[in-house]
């Protein structure tokens, strides 16, 4: 009922055990709580928690403007929600590496499975615009440093994003995976690779887990599952897809009533009442204590 009954703890082994499983671990962005609910009901490995969306929630572009209480905040009250493990974004890591390693303790203390710091410079931009800028090498380095250092749980994945290959090119995020490696990250997410050849290219140079970003309008192709498992991925994630369907679904029902004065033509695509009482688990509420919860799950609609 109100939260996991998986410790974090063992969420965090579990994680690690599917990322050497040799399986492509599937992560959809949870835009609140119940989505992520949603999210494991229908039978996905993972959960992934977006600073886009966290920003976007919040009514912010992603360009750095959300702060570490906000993030570890969402990302605590969606890790709650879900046996699953939970990958969540943590920027640049909100300042130097003494804010990364706060970063990394927090994050680690609202529960969730892993992390991911990127290099690009402060304000950030989204990965998948141009305008780009990333840190040198050595700044790069020291976050991730920081990062490994911090953390408690050895088994807390830590994972370091480049956006290097929008900047400098795919040689220079070879280069850059490398030293990222040999800092002590467990993960690398390549962003912006163009198309299949160039995650190979990362894929040959290292051997920890990758991860693969599939989001909607931006520099790489949809690829699907089994094409990025054939290239050698570990994880994909899909960051703002459901903040995206929801968003355009809302859109459309507010043009019908303006256009039509009522929802009534809307209400077959609605997730029905009954629907959300199965998600919520009313019944087992009700069941907990029924002096409180006195009432009936309706079934019809």
């Amino acid at each position: 009922m109100l939260y996991s009954t998986v410790p974090a703890a063992e969420k965090r082994a579990r994680f690690r055990e599917a990322l050497s499983s040799g399986e492509l671990q599937r992560m959809p962005g949870a835009f609140n709580p119940l989505s992520a609910r949603l999210i494991e009901e229908k039978g996905f490995e993972g959960v992934y928690i977006s600073g886009a969306v966290i920003a976007a929630d919040l009514g912010f572009p992603d360009i750095g403007l959300t702060t570490l209480t906000e993030v570890a905040t969402r990302g605590g009250q969606i890790s709650r929600m879900t046996n699953l493990p939970t990958l969540i974004d943590a920027d640049t890591g909100f300042g130097e590496p003494m804010n990364v390693a706060r970063t990394v303790e927090t994050l680690e203390d609202a529960g969730v499975s892993g992390l991911h710091i990127e290099d690009q410079v402060n304000p950030k931009r989204c990965g998948h615009l141009d305008g780009k800028a990333v840190v040198d090498a050595d700044t790069a380095v020291k976050r991730i440093r920081a990062a490994v250092d911090a953390r408690r749980d050895p088994n807390l994945l830590i994972m370091a994003r480049t956006d290097i290959r929008g900047a400098e090119g795919l040689g220079a995020a070879v280069d850059r995976v490398k030293q990222l490696v040999d800092a002590g990250a467990d993960a690398i997410f390549p962003e912006a690779m163009a198309d299949l050849s160039e995650f190979e290219t990362i894929r040959a140079a290292t051997d920890v887990p990758l991860l693969a970003n599939m989001t909607e309008f931006g520099k790489s192709e949809l690829f699907s599952t089994q094409q990025l498992a054939d290239v050698g991925m570990n994880l994909v994630i899909y960051p703002v897809s459901l903040l995206r369907i929801a968003m355009g679904a809302a859109e459309r029902g507010l043009d019908a009533l303006t256009a039509e004065g009522s929802l009534k033509s809307e209400v077959a695509g609605m997730q029905t009442r009954a629907r959300l009482y199965e998600l919520l688990d009313y019944e087992a509420y009700n069941a907990f204590d029924t002096s409180v919860f006195n009432f009936d799950v309706p079934t019809g609609r």
